[in-house]
C-alpha cells in the first residue's frame, strides 16, 4: 500500500475549459495526466465545495486521465451563487447529473471510473444508477446517500453529543425559522428521530421551519451581514460535528475563504432542505443497477457526520462493492484513509 508521503507529485491539468450547460451556466472542467490514459472523473463533495489539487494526486499520472469538475454555482464555474441574486432553480441533483453526462461527451470518454466522498459519494451512485453502462469501477471515500434521515442526523440528531454547538446553531438559524425542536424531539419537517417521515410526501423542507430551510433563507437574505453570520453559523457547526476526529484540520469549513465558504452553504442548505430532490432510501434500493461495476468503499468508523451504517447498507446490496473500514479515521479521513484510495485506483489502473 503506498502511504501518504508516496502520493504521486503535483500535476497541472493539460486542458480546461468552461462548458455551457445552459440556463446560463457555465461548468469548469480540467484534464491532467496521461491523454492516452484510464479515464477517471472526480467528483467533489459539499454540494458547493469545488474540486482541488490535491484530489489529483491520488491518481498515477502515467496511467490516468483524469477530468475534474466544478459543480454548478461554485469554484470557478459561473455564475457563482455566493452572490444570493443568482437563482438556484436551475441548480438541482438532476441538473448536476446532466452536466456529467454532457461533459463526458465533451471530453470524448465513452466509460469512466467514479471517484468522490461524502456529496459526491451521493452524486456518483445516483449518476451510476441512471447511466450504469458508462462506469467502469467506484472509489468511494465516505458514502453518503443525502437520505432525509441522514439529513436529519447531521443537523439535529448528532446534536445530542454537541449540545452546546447545537443550541448555537439552532440559535443561529432563529431569524429564519418559525420553530426547530432539540436534538431528542420531533423535528419541525416532519420527520422524526428515527427518520421516519410523519406523513406522505413530507420532506427535508416542509412545513418551512427546520434548521437547514431556515439557513438557507438567511443565505439569501439581502443584508451581506445576514449571509455572513449565517454562513459561519453552519460552518461552527458542521467543524463542531467533526471536532472530536483525530486526523485533519481543526476547522475544515471555518477556514474557507469568505466567498467559497458563503456559496458552500448556500448550496448546501438548497439541497438539503430539498431532501436532494431523491425519493427517501432511492440509492440503497436501486444498488442492484450497479451489478458487474466493480467498486471500493472507504469509511470511518469514528465519523459522527456520515455514520458508518449507510456504508454497510450499501456493501450488502451491492455485492460487487468492498468495503474497509478505517478504525482510527473520522469523515476528514486519515493517512490510510488516503493510502487505501490511492491503492484502489492503483489497482484499477492495470
Amino acid at each position: 500500500m503506498r502511504p501518504l508521503s508516496d502520493s504521486y507529485p503535483p500535476i497541472e491539468p493539460y486542458d480546461a475549459g468552461m462548458l455551457d450547460v445552459g440556463d446560463g451556466n457555465l461548468v469548469y472542467w480540467e484534464v491532467c495526466g496521461n491523454p492516452r490514459g484510464k479515464p477517471a472523473l472526480v467528483v467533489h463533495g459539499g454540494p458547493g465545495s469545488g474540486c482541488t489539487a490535491r484530489a489529483r494526486r491520488y491518481f498515477d499520472p502515467d496511467r490516468y486521465r483524469v477530468v475534474l469538475f466544478d459543480q454548478r454555482g461554485c469554484g470557478r464555474s459561473t455564475p457563482h451563487v455566493g452572490d444570493p441574486a443568482m437563482d438556484l432553480r436551475h441548480n438541482t441533483t438532476a441538473h448536476l447529473l446532466a452536466d456529467m453526462e454532457r461533459l463526458r461527451r465533451h471530453v470524448g470518454i465513452e466509460r469512466w471510473l467514479l471517484f468522490g466522498g461524502s456529496w459526491g459519494s451521493t452524486l456518483i451512485l445516483a449518476y451510476a444508477q441512471r447511466h450504469p453502462e458508462r462506469v467502469s469501477e467506484i472509489v468511494i471515500p465516505g458514502v453518503t446517500t443525502t437520505r432525509r434521515s441522514e439529513i436529519d442526523w447531521l443537523y439535529r440528531g448528532v446534536g445530542r453529543f454537541f449540545p452546546e454547538a447545537w443550541e448555537r446553531f439552532r440559535d443561529g438559524a432563529a431569524r429564519g425559522a418559525r420553530r426547530v425542536d432539540g436534538p431528542g424531539g420531533a423535528h419541525a419537517d416532519g420527520v422524526h428521530a428515527d427518520g421516519a417521515e410523519a406523513g406522505a410526501g413530507a420532506g427535508a423542507g416542509a412545513g418551512g421551519g427546520d434548521l437547514v430551510a431556515a439557513y438557507g433563507r438567511l443565505m439569501g437574505d439581502p443584508d451581506p451581514a445576514v449571509r455572513e453570520r449565517a454562513a459561519a453559523d453552519w460552518c461552527a457547526w458542521e467543524d463542531a460535528v467533526l471536532s472530536m476526529e483525530p486526523h485533519g484540520s481543526a476547522h475544515p469549513y471555518g477556514d474557507r475563504p469568505s466567498t467559497a465558504r458563503l456559496a458552500l452553504v448556500r448550496i448546501c442548505a438548497h439541497y438539503f432542505s430539498h431532501g436532494a430532490w431523491l425519493e427517501e432510501g432511492v440509492l440503497l434500493r436501486g444498488a442492484g443497477r450497479l451489478a458487474g461495476i466493480p467498486g471500493v468503499l472507504i469509511h470511518g468508523r469514528q465519523d459522527l457526520s456520515s455514520p458508518l451504517d449507510t456504508a454497510w447498507e450499501l456493501s450488502r446490496t451491492w455485492t460487487d462493492a468492498r468495503l474497509i473500514v478505517i478504525d482510527d479515521a473520522g469523515h476528514k479521513g486519515s493517512g490510510r484513509t488516503r493510502a487505501e484510495v490511492i491503492a484502489a485506483l492503483d489497482r484499477f489502473a492495470r
